[in-house]
This record gives C-alpha cells, structure tokens and sequence, in this order.
C-alpha cells in the first residue's frame, strides 16, 4: 500500500477520536467590546490543532476562557465530556488541562532539575516534601532526567536557571507543563522571542511531543503553524473565520485577505 493510503487511514482514526476539549458558543464582553463571538471549538484526541489569527483577534481572550483566568460573559467550557465553564484554574491542571508558560515565573535560583522535581513532586502529591524527594525518591529524580532529556536541558540540568539562555527557559517552561502531565496542552507562542540560533531545539521539541496529548497551538510563526498542525482553526475579530486542514486554509481567500496576506499563503 502506498503511503498515502496509510496517512489517509490515520487521518480518518483521528477524525473518528473523541473529543477532549469544547468550547461552546463562547462570548467574551469587555464593556461594548467583543472580544469573543460564538466561539465553538473542538479539539480531539491527539491533536495538533493550531489558533491563528491578526492581532487583536481575540486568542489570548479565548485561551483565558479555556484555562479559567476568564469567566465567559455566555457559553461554555467541556472537558471529556464534562462543564468545566466555572472551574477555578488549578483544578482544570489537575484535570489535564495545562498552558505553557502559564507557569511563567521561574524561580531563577533553582536549576532546572530541582524546578522539575518540584513540579513532579507537587503533581504526585508529595508537596513540601519534594527536597526529601529530591535526594531519596528516585522515581522523582528519574522523571526529571527524562523531562530534561527530552526537552534538551540536560546539558543545563544544574545551572541556576536565571543564567539560561531565553531559548532553554522556553524549553524548561514546557518541560514544566509535560510535567502536569496533561491531556490538553495548550501551547501559547513557544518561539516567540525566541533568537534564530535557539529556534531549532524548540521546533524539534514541539513536533515531538507526546502523540497522546492533544495541543492547540497559538502561534504566528507560519513555518511553525504549518509543519506542526493537522487542522487550523482562524479567528478574526473575536470570531471563527473558517476551520480546515492546513492545506485548505492556506489557499482560503479570506484567510489571505485578512491575515496571510495576498499572494501565497504559505511559501
């Protein structure tokens, strides 16, 4: 069989795979301003799904909506199956639902290895317990060092992390959210910010993430968009524009009217 064959057929399993994260008619008033419309959003099991849009277009607004830091002004929020509209925020982590640098305070003094096993530790329950963790729970200590491998931080593991460069704190914020061990991993602008020389461990990192997790991707670096995601959700002025495949979207022409650009969407 060709290749092709078999990319339809996973194609079509994802399609078939339930749905982990719903939004809801989601409306987000701030005095006359919209900053949401209606938005309805599914994100299935295992999916890399990306949120794009111009500035001003309301994703951050919906990202707040999703992990709590909003109460919609109408609509709702569904995790597997579940409201979560009027959870606070730390019970949907618990429940799965992580945003990278969400986390966004470091603490500059502790190297990414005690950050990682504090996170484990907390996540496992251990809480204040984590520096005994640290030096006799070795189920905590190897779950570190497999986050710090994986995210590419093992050559920083014992630097304090206010040294690290912005590429590595990046990389470490992430490892922080894998951390949580989500099922929802909302990544918020991972390469924003980011110099060209640090960019590829982070490229490398996102694509490789674990295919269980299902990621909404925010992002305005195009490259990124379109080698990561398999469908593309645009929203323009607090509203869906039009959802599809990335190969739909970049030759949609409203999408490049209002946000690609005329010409080629994706060069």
């Amino acid at each position: 069989m060709s290749a092709a064959y078999y990319e339809a057929i996973a194609e079509s399993t994802r399609a078939e795979a339930p749905v982990v994260l719903e939004t809801r008619s989601l409306v987000m008033r701030f005095g006359g301003i919209t900053a949401t419309n209606q938005v309805s959003l599914q994100l299935r099991q295992g999916a890399r799904h990306a949120l794009i849009g111009p500035n001003g277009a309301g994703k951050t607004t919906l990202i707040n909506q999703l992990t709590g830091v909003l109460a919609p002004s109408e609509g709702s929020v569904w995790l597997d199956g579940q409201d979560i509209t009027t959870l606070a925020p730390h019970l949907r982590v618990q429940r799965g639902l992580v945003r990278t640098f969400q986390i966004n305070q470091l603490f500059d003094s502790m190297s990414p290895l005690q950050t990682l096993s504090l996170v484990v530790s907390q996540h496992r329950g251990q809480g204040g317990r984590w520096w005994q963790a640290l030096g006799r729970d070795r189920a905590v200590v190897e779950r570190a060092e497999q986050l710090l491998e994986q995210f590419h931080l093992s050559d920083v593991a014992h630097q304090p992390t206010r040294v690290l460069a912005y590429g590595k704190r990046r990389l470490l914020e992430m490892a922080i959210a894998l951390a949580c061990e989500p099922r929802v991993l909302l990544l918020d602008e991972p390469v924003a910010g980011v110099p060209a020389g640090e960019r590829d461990e982070l490229l490398q990192t996102v694509a490789a993430l674990p295919a269980d997790v299902s990621v909404l991707l925010i992002e305005h670096d195009m490259d990124l968009v379109f080698s990561f995601a398999r469908r593309m959700t645009v929203l323009v002025n607090g509203t869906v524009l039009t959802e599809g495949e990335p190969e739909a979207i970049a030759n949609d022409p409203q999408v490049k009217a209002v946000y690609l650009g005329h010409g080629d969407a994706h060069g």
